[in-house]
């Protein structure tokens, strides 16, 4: 089998050594917690999950498949997961089982190389290879498997990314920059033989998608690319924002070129979103990008925040969307269109709480006050979800102080009225 050194460029071979709408609904707020300056736990009454049924989901399947990897039953793993594949499973919130699965089967030797890379300095007896070459051994074994090929490709551009890091092209080190190249070289060639697909897999087309942070692909390549594998599954939004921030200018596209694909998706994917198919492509891109902000048709945007709670009315996505609204988008800006368009969205995070949120996911609130940063390290769950708690207890209090001002609790149940009753 030709070894992952022969692979690498030769400056890196001496790495081997559903549920009802709700509402809140307000009740008196005792004198005694008044004089005792209640806490905003005391005033707002909201069930907080842990783990939520999101999280039992989504680590059932991901630990299933590590499991399967675990006892090298790799046929077993990898039949489960072109099922899953194939019948286009989702979690919950909208989240791909074939993905999950993906990941749990790599999780273990991704963890140890990242855990190798961690201030991108890898010590020089660092066994970074051993895990990824006993993957590439898998993969011989299994010759024209391609739900193994995804999981040996995606394992080579996690490790590409570990690599490299998220910092600019000049102050990444040469060495780290090539073995970022060499890994989606790899990648590219794993994935070769399945280039012209037959099977409809959407874990394939996610692979490609995810191949061309490594390319300089134009925007219409980007587009067309993410569009295969939105048409294969409309009802997940995931390419749908990955495609918005790769259309980005820093990235692969142009401010046009998002403007118009976010459209072109909404029309594509109406029946399953509504509008929502605009709002999924411009979700992450508007974030971090003023112009892409200030460019924003809103109502078009709010539009497409109600279709998406109107058609996927889960706990998740809601608590997903008042995050996001209140905290991610929340953000001042020094442009003074995309000021109030923050603004605007920011004020929708009022009516997402009040119609449409029955239970608290403090993680979501924790990484959307951080931007949805996908490579950002979290060294203690608990506190990091702690912090999300503390920041969603703060802004749904304040988005209740009227009420709480008049001497109500806020409670939040199932139930479909918003009940205000005396102090």
């Amino acid at each position: 089998m030709k070894r992952l050194t022969t692979l690498l460029p030769s400056a890196l071979q001496g790495l081997l050594s559903q549920t009802p709408t709700p509402e809140a609904e307000v009740e008196p707020l005792d004198m005694p917690l008044l004089r005792r300056r209640p806490r905003p736990n005391d005033l707002v009454r909201i069930a907080c999950p842990d783990p939520t049924r999101e999280d039992l989901s989504r680590d059932h399947h991901q630990h299933r498949a590590q499991w399967l990897v675990r006892q090298e039953r790799w046929e077993e793993m990898a039949d489960a997961l072109h099922e899953a594949d194939q019948s286009r499973e989702m979690t919950p919130g909208a989240m791909p089982v074939a993905e999950l699965m993906a990941f749990g089967a790599r999780a273990d030797v991704i963890l140890a190389a990242e855990h190798a890379l961690f201030d991108g300095k890898p010590a020089q007896d660092a066994p970074l290879m051993a895990g990824i070459e006993a993957l590439e051994e898998v993969l011989e074994e299994h010759e024209g498997n391609a739900m193994i090929a995804c999981v040996v490709a995606q394992t080579h551009l996690d490790i590409g990314w570990a690599w490299r890091g998220m910092g600019t092209h000049d102050t990444v080190p040469t060495r780290n920059r090539a073995a970022f190249a060499a890994h989606f070289d790899r990648a590219q060639d794993i994935l070769a033989p399945y280039e012209t697909d037959t099977t409809g897999s959407a874990l394939l087309a996610a692979t490609r998608c995810a191949l061309l942070g490594g390319t300089q692909a134009n925007a219409r390549a980007v587009a067309d690319r993410y569009a295969q594998l939105i048409d294969l599954n409309p009802a997940n939004p995931r390419p749908m924002r990955a495609m918005g921030h790769h259309l980005l200018p820093r990235w692969h596209g142009s401010y046009a070129q998002l403007g118009l694909e976010a459209r072109r998706t909404a029309a594509r994917t109406e029946e399953t979103w509504g509008a929502g198919g605009y709002t999924w492509v411009q979700f992450d891109a508007i974030t971090c990008d003023a112009q892409a902000c200030a460019n924003l048709d809103v109502p078009f945007f709010i539009e497409g925040l109600r279709d998406i709670l109107a058609r996927r009315p889960d706990p998740h996505t809601a608590n997903l969307l008042a995050a996001y609204c209140a905290s991610a988008i929340g953000q001042t800006s020094k442009d003074d269109v995309a000021r109030e368009v923050r603004t605007e969205i920011a004020d929708c995070a009022r009516w997402i709480v009040r119609d449409h949120m029955t239970e608290l996911h403090p993680m979501l609130w924790a990484h959307a006050a951080r931007g949805f940063d996908n490579n950002l390290r979290v060294r203690s769950p608990s506190r990091f979800a702690a912090a999300g708690r503390a920041d969603a207890m703060r802004i749904i209090t304040g988005l209740f102080q009227r009420e709480i001002e008049a001497g109500k609790r806020v409670v939040f149940t199932e139930g479909r009225r918003q009940i205000a009753l005396p102090g």
